[in-house]
């Protein structure tokens, strides 16, 4: 039988089945590979490639991948515009993407309008899987509901009962002190004052001030990492003795590097620290390999593993965007980098671990 017989035949029968497979798929990664959270979004690009070449490398996958990257900034109207040219993109059959809620939250309505198969690898609001009913939404991270409340179990256990929380005014931070506020109330914790700050406000004085005169045991903040830099550097220039706890949203090499007295700042952390993870050695290991030039970070694993899964529909379902869709739905459960993943009819990864950590000899460790 000749080659042009063969592929005919092999076409016929991929179309008989409603597979279609190709030589070349391309798949997305969306993230903020510039601007104040460069650092995450590199480190999920690089995470993102890094499980496309594994991919490409094993003998036993049945097609070929290659990456389309986009920068969202971290920024909403930037996250519209990217998203919108990812989905319109024809050529590209599905993507992960995001690190920022608010980002996530304003671009979910693109992939269902265009019928873009997502798996979200880093922003945890809720209303990303929860606010709507679109099929075409995956999330493998955890989300910021159950970080709230190990948040106000860890404090009740250490004897904080007395918390300010100074949060973000996005659907990121309302998000985390609508949580905080309901699990602190649950677990008998006074919220002394929520305090709302624009997300690129310099000049804390005022808020830590007003802070300092409650005498609260913990200083809670509900935002990223730059926002977090800040409060914590001028908390010391205050005078302010309570403890600061974050939300994982602190959580980077970048925290320790501009906190000056980062030593001893809490945070609660999406999973466990990387090395403690299933698949976390194996991990840093071939991104050590790799040889990228910026470090994994905390949650670069988040789409190291949200690539892999995706990864896994598309050698189930082929290139087809409804197919993907489909397959991501009917996803059987399967232990992955981070962890085990098994998606709920909204999408979400029904297995959601919560670590405390602390910075300590300038590094993030959990707290024993």
């Amino acid at each position: 039988m000749n080659l042009k017989i063969t592929t005919a035949l092999v076409a016929v029968s991929l179309a008989a089945s409603g597979v279609a497979y190709a030589d070349d798929i391309k798949v997305g990664y969306i993230g903020p590979i510039t601007g104040k959270l460069a650092a995450n979004g590199i480190a999920g690009r690089n995470s993102a490639d890094l499980a496309i070449q594994q991919r490409n490398a094993n003998p036993d996958s049945k097609n070929k991948y290659e990456l389309v990257a986009l920068d969202d900034e971290c920024k909403p109207n930037i996250g519209v515009q990217v998203a919108t040219k990812m989905a319109a993109d024809k050529g590209v059959s599905a993507t992960i993407g995001h690190f920022c809620s608010a980002v996530a939250t304003g671009t979910v309505d693109i992939y269902n309008r265009f019928g873009m198969p997502i798996v979200v690898w880093g922003a945890i609001s809720p209303a990303i899987t929860y606010g709507n009913d679109y099929k075409e939404i995956y999330r493998t991270i955890g989300t910021l509901t159950s970080q709230n409340e190990t948040a106000a179990s860890f404090m009740k256990a250490k004897g904080y009962m007395r918390v300010i929380m100074i949060h973000d005014t996005t659907a990121y931070g309302t998000g985390h002190q609508d949580a905080f506020a309901k699990f602190a109330k649950e677990a008998g914790i006074e919220l002394v004052e929520s305090i709302g700050v624009g997300a690129d406000q310099q000049d804390f004085t005022a808020e830590l001030t007003t802070a300092k005169s409650q005498n609260a045991d913990v200083i809670y903040f509900g935002g990223l990492v730059d926002l977090g830099i800040r409060v914590r550097n001028q908390m010391d220039k205050v005078g302010i003795d309570a403890q600061f706890i974050g939300v994982s949203g602190v959580i980077a090499d970048t925290f320790i590097e501009g906190a000056v007295n980062a030593e001893g700042s809490i945070a609660m952390r999406q999973g466990a620290p990387v090395e403690e993870m299933p698949g976390g050695p194996a991990y840093l290991e071939k991104y050590s390999a790799a040889k990228y030039d910026n470090p994994p970070e905390a949650y670069g694993i988040y789409a190291y593993t949200a690539m892999n899964v995706l990864l896994d529909a598309i050698e189930n379902a082929g290139s087809d965007r409804k197919a993907i869709t489909a397959a991501l739905a009917a996803l059987p459960q399967k232990d992955y980098a981070i962890g085990p993943v098994s998606f709920d009819e909204s999408g979400q990864n029904t297995f959601s671990l919560i670590t405390p950590v602390v910075v300590k000899d300038g590094k993030w460790v959990e707290v024993k």
